[in-house]
């Protein structure tokens, strides 16, 4: 399938792009040089063979979720600077309320 000038500028004016003669030349080529390839993709596509995302077989590796208990509330806030109703204080950076 060869692209011609007249599909580049139909294109163009699908995208509302405007194109010189230039581009419509240049894009032309490189639009039929893509064309070609997926062509040719498509003859070795076997219809036997099922579509991948990766050319191995993959399982998860991700490791089991298992609840733990987290940190102490008390102990945490033992540790900070200051804290008031259950939030750490820290100093005000904006002259926001």
């Amino acid at each position: 399938m060869t692209i011609s000038r007249a599909d580049v500028a139909h294109l163009g004016r699908l995208a509302r792009l405007e194109l010189t003669d230039d581009e419509l030349d240049h894009y032309s080529t490189q639009l039929d040089v893509i064309l070609q390839a997926v062509a040719r993709i498509s003859e070795v596509a076997a219809d036997d063979i099922p579509p991948t995302s990766h050319p191995v077989p993959m399982e998860n590796v991700f490791r089991p979720d298992v609840v733990v208990p987290g940190v102490d509330r008390d102990e945490v806030f033992a540790a900070a600077p200051a804290h008031e109703d259950d939030r750490f204080r820290v100093p005000r950076i904006l002259d926001e309320e």
